[in-house]
C-alpha cells in the first residue's frame, strides 16, 4: 500500500474525528482516505493515482 494518508480524498479534510476511514483502491491498492461527512452524504471520490471512481 501506499503511504499513509491525513487528508479525506475528496474534501482534503484531516482525518482525525470518529468515523473516518482509509482504504485500498479496490483496483491499484493507493490509499483512500474519506472523513465521515463525505462517507455520510455518500460524495464521489477519485484515487489520484489510477483514477478508480467510487461514492
Amino acid at each position: 500500500m501506499a503511504n499513509k494518508v491525513d487528508n479525506c480524498t475528496t474534501c482534503n479534510k484531516s482525518l482525525v474525528e470518529t468515523g473516518c476511514v482509509r482504504f485500498p483502491c479496490p483496483v491499484c491498492g493507493n490509499e483512500l482516505g474519506r472523513c465521515a461527512s463525505c462517507r455520510q452524504q455518500s460524495n464521489p471520490y477519485e484515487c489520484p493515482k489510477c483514477g478508480f471512481k467510487g461514492a
